[in-house]
């Protein structure tokens, strides 16, 4: 019985042996990249009337908090650092603004990496390194679009970091922060990789590297470590409801943010590709009724007049499958890919036209520097139906002057709407222009077209609501009797 007990209990003390030998030591990589870490501290001064409530907002929306309507009444004015957490002074009545954040060496000669959300703005940035030194640093450029900026310090001994392939990340595998959270430099955290090419809102250039990493305030800006000690990634954002760490953290990949870096450093600012398109997703409805095997792509739903989409001679319902040689599996997928296209740049579209694939070649224009992404949503005001009197619609030809006002050259116009057309959104005032990828111009070729369509299969159409455009998918239903 004794020596039962003791095989026992040597059996589980072996378990734990194997099990602690398996976790991960991360000592030598902090040891060895801790001081190419930097603390960021940004200081602005107060601006007589001038109500400055963007930084705070800029906070609300890194950590996922809800801004309330209208702004940030009764809230104390920041700085664009202010998602850097940390100490923030005044109340909007003259103090000083603080705020801090964190960044990483890339260069020997003093060029620092971080979020442009923690300097921009500033009146003052000062960088203090793990060795005790102060030093005033110099914005080079920043990019609010991937959230990347680049500064530089005058100073000798820098140690800079060594750089990783985000591409080569897995899902699962371990990575560490290091960074300045509530100030407290040079911290400590570690996860995994929770998943890769994560797109969120307002956020469509940059694939996300999402993490279970502790991120907290002060953290933004600071380099996301592989094993190897490499930086895979910058700490950018996190999502909460509270605006403390809740498990999701989202890291910009470091191929992204070099290739910011490298213009910003050139040219102090950021041109992207641009294709002049409104797109939105390939549903399986979408899929189905123009006879895609799968649903992938981005859908074309209306074309700018005169973009470069028009002029390389993209259409509305066009799906784009590849683009430069690099496939397009999902809306999310084209603007980044189209953005870090040089602008003038001849490039090869394989597009899904009228149920074959087709090719286009045409050169790539530079995205205006109000645009968000380079192509924009379909608008998500219309629903996601629509059809002939059967399924709810009244309509009308339209007439030429009509035609003449919206720059179309068919179209139905809805009159009313009931039953499922009703419940999809669809309005009087609304223009229908295709039907399953069939251009009408009439109500008789609406009703020709839509006959024959087999009952209980997807429909989809392009309607137009004021100056946007958007597919519209619904299945027609049998006849009653």
């Amino acid at each position: 019985m004794l020596g039962r007990f003791m095989l026992t209990a040597a059996l589980v003390c072996a378990s734990v042996l194997v099990q602690a030998e398996g976790l991960p030591d991360f000592t030598v990589l902090v040891e060895k990249q801790s001081a190419s870490v930097v603390n960021i501290s940004t200081t602005q001064a107060p601006k007589a009337g001038e109500p400055n409530e963007d930084a705070m907002q800029d906070f609300f929306k890194h950590y996922g908090i809800p801004v309330p309507p209208g702004g940030m009444p009764g809230m104390p004015r920041g700085n664009g650092g202010g998602n850097g957490g940390g100490g923030r002074g005044g109340n909007g009545g003259g103090e000083d603004q603080h705020s801090l954040g964190s960044g990483f060496i890339i260069s020997s000669d003093g060029y620092v990496l971080t979020n442009a959300h923690v300097v921009n703005d500033a009146d003052e940035i000062t960088v203090s390194l793990t060795d005790k030194r102060k030093l005033i640093a110099k914005v080079i450029g920043s990019d609010r679009k991937t959230d990347v900026a680049l500064i530089k310090i005058e100073a000798s001994g820098l140690t800079p970091v060594k750089m990783g392939d985000a591409e080569k990340l897995k899902v699962g595998e371990w990575v560490v922060a290091i960074g300045s959270p509530f100030g407290f430099e040079s911290t400590v955290t570690k996860g995994i990789v929770s998943a890769k090419g994560r797109s969120l809102p307002q956020d469509t250039l940059v694939p996300f590297i999402q993490t279970d990493v502790p991120i907290n305030p002060g953290n933004s800006g600071g380099p996301l470590f592989n094993m190897k000690g490499e930086v895979v990634g910058i700490n950018s954002q996190i999502y909460s409801r509270t605006g403390g760490f809740m498990g999701l953290s989202f890291a910009i990949p470091i191929d992204v943010a070099l290739d910011v870096s490298k213009q910003l450093r050139e040219t102090g600012h950021v041109t992207r590709g641009w294709l002049g398109v409104v797109i939105q997703d390939v549903t399986q409805d979408i899929a189905d009724s123009f006879g895609l095997s799968s649903p992938q792509g981005a859908l074309i739903a209306n074309v700018e007049k005169g973009g470069p989409g028009d002029k390389g001679g993209l259409l509305p319902s066009d799906i784009i499958i590849q683009f430069d040689g690099k496939p397009i599996r999902s809306r999310e997928d084209l603007p980044r890919v189209v953005g870090a296209t040089k602008p003038g740049h001849e490039v090869p579209v394989s597009v899904w036209r009228k149920g074959k694939s087709t090719q286009l070649n045409f050169a790539v224009g530079e995205m205006p520097s109000d645009s968000p992404n380079g192509m924009r949503p379909a608008s998500r005001r219309l629903g996601s139906d629509t059809p002939s009197a059967k399924i709810g619609l009244s309509l009308k030809n339209l007439k030429d002057d009509q035609k003449k006002e919206l720059d179309i050259k068919g179209g139905v116009l809805i009159e009313d709407t009931n039953g499922a057309a009703a419940k999809a959104g669809l309005q009087a005032g609304d223009v229908i222009l295709s039907i399953n990828n069939v251009d009408v111009s009439s109500l008789e070729e609406f009703n020709r077209t839509l006959a024959g369509v087999a009952d209980k299969k997807a429909i989809a159409l392009l309607v137009r609501r004021g100056d946007s455009s958007r597919f519209i998918t619904l299945k027609k239903e049998p006849s009653a009797g």
